[in-house]
Formats: C-alpha cells, sequence, structure tokens
C-alpha cells in the first residue's frame, strides 16, 4: 500500500473509523475489461470501424455505458444517434455476455468476508446500467455480501456527482464521514472527496496509481487484503480520519 498520498498527511498509525465501504465495480471488485471491450468491438466491426486492444479500454471505461461507446468511436465527428444507435447494439451483445470472461479479482473475495466479519456495512456504487450491475454482483458474490447496489440510472447522477455517494449513505444510515470509497479511478476519487468520505485507490484495476493520487487517494492499496491489513476502528467508534 503507498501511505505517500501528500495531499492529506496522517499518521501511519492511526485507525482508519470506517462503518462503511462503497465499493466502485468495474476494475475494483470484478475485471470486466475483456467483456466490455469484446462487446464494443463487436459494434466497431459491424460498422466497419477501427477496434481498440484491451489495454486501450482501461482508459475508456469508468464514466458510464454511453461514454465508453462514445470513446471508442473515431475522432471524427459522430451524431447523438450515431452514439444511440451503436449504444443499443453494444448493450444488446454485452447483456448476453456480461458474464463470459468477468471475475472477481482475487482476494478481493476474502476482503468482503473480512469487512463483513468486522461488522462493516458493505454496498456497490457503479457507473454501469443500474440492471447489468446488479446482474453482476448477484452472479459472482454472495446475496448477502452487500447491503445495497446502486448502478447508472435515470434519478442518481453518474459519478463524480456525489449525489450517489451520499444517497447510498442514507440507505445505510452512516454518516459520510465514516464511509470509506474504494475504487480504481480518479472518478472514484473525486466522488469520494465531494461527498466527504474517505478515498481509498485501488491499485489493481484499471487506471494508475499516478491517477490515484492525483485524484486525491488517501491510501493506495496494491492488493484487496492490504485493506484487512490496516489497523481499523471497529464500527459505532468515535472519532472520524482528520
Amino acid at each position: 500500500m503507498d501511505w505517500g498520498n501528500a495531499s492529506v498527511a496522517h499518521d501511519r498509525e492511526r485507525d482508519l473509523h470506517v462503518d462503511a465501504v462503497i465499493f466502485d465495480l468495474d476494475g475494483t471488485l470484478v475485471d470486466t475489461l475483456e467483456d466490455l471491450a469484446d462487446a464494443v468491438n463487436r459494434v466497431l466491426r459491424d460498422r466497419g470501424l477501427p477496434t481498440h486492444d484491451y489495454d486501450a479500454y482501461r482508459y475508456m471505461i469508468g464514466g458510464g455505458m454511453r461514454q465508453l461507446m462514445a470513446a471508442a468511436l473515431p475522432d471524427e465527428p459522430h451524431t447523438e444517434a450515431t452514439v444511440a444507435s451503436c449504444l443499443e447494439q453494444m448493450l444488446a451483445h454485452y447483456r448476453e455476455h456480461c458474464l463470459d470472461k468477468t471475475r472477481p479479482y482475487q482476494g478481493v473475495g476474502a476482503l468482503v468476508d473480512g469487512l463483513r466479519a468486522r461488522g462493516l456495512r458493505l454496498s456497490v456504487l457503479s457507473n454501469k446500467a443500474d440492471d447489468l450491475a446488479r446482474r453482476v454482483v448477484a452472479a459472482l458474490f454472495d446475496p448477502a455480501a452487500f447491503d445495497v447496489v446502486v448502478g447508472a440510472r435515470p434519478d442518481v447522477p453518474l459519478k463524480p456527482d456525489p449525489a450517489g455517494a451520499l444517497l447510498m449513505a442514507a440507505r445505510l444510515g452512516v454518516p459520510a464521514g465514516r464511509i470509506a470509497c474504494l475504487g480504481d479511478s480518479g472518478t472514484d476519487m473525486l466522488t469520494a472527496t465531494r461527498a466527504g468520505m474517505i478515498p481509498l485507490g485501488a491499485a489493481w484495476g484499471f487506471r494508475t496509481e499516478a491517477e490515484l493520487r492525483e485524484s486525491g487517494a488517501l491510501l493506495v492499496l496494491s492488493q484487496p487484503g492490504e485493506l484487512l491489513a490496516l489497523p481499523m476502528a471497529q464500527p459505532g467508534g468515535s472519532g472520524t480520519l482528520d
């Protein structure tokens, strides 16, 4: 783990006073890269457009399904109608194949179980379409693993708008300052800081450690189990991480 984020200085031995953890989904809990890339590339191939290699998609995923499709299209101007048509085709393919290659990252299951054993409330907040986020979580995790799962919905702005995170805090019944947000992108870190939550970076995901630090990550973890190794106060304890 990296304690070197100088944007907020904290003693290494100080407890994380956390009652809940909000997880990002793609690139944090599960590796969805190839299934998403395959769905987008299928659309591009069908339309005679150039495709992208898997690594390129690391920097396209995270802003929602529409943004992903738009980012993959050629640079020349494309109309809203074109993006919408491509997105519809991509979603049709992805809904059939979203679990072909997608798997939880190694160590994530033990992390979820360990946090649960400590009495923490756990939830998932994703920019993936709500029905797809719920489907992936339901297929790959125990039904009791998460208290709340929320994906992209018309009534919830996409991250980094903090509205979704604050809605989740209200549903969990936990003050924002006692919630850690674990994610693999700058978008997740910005969401956490704007919501007044604790931003933790997942360096095993799609983006870089540098992006996580620059976007305000308090800590950058290299493996899921490192969160369990941190000194962590019991839920309901006094104090905050400031």
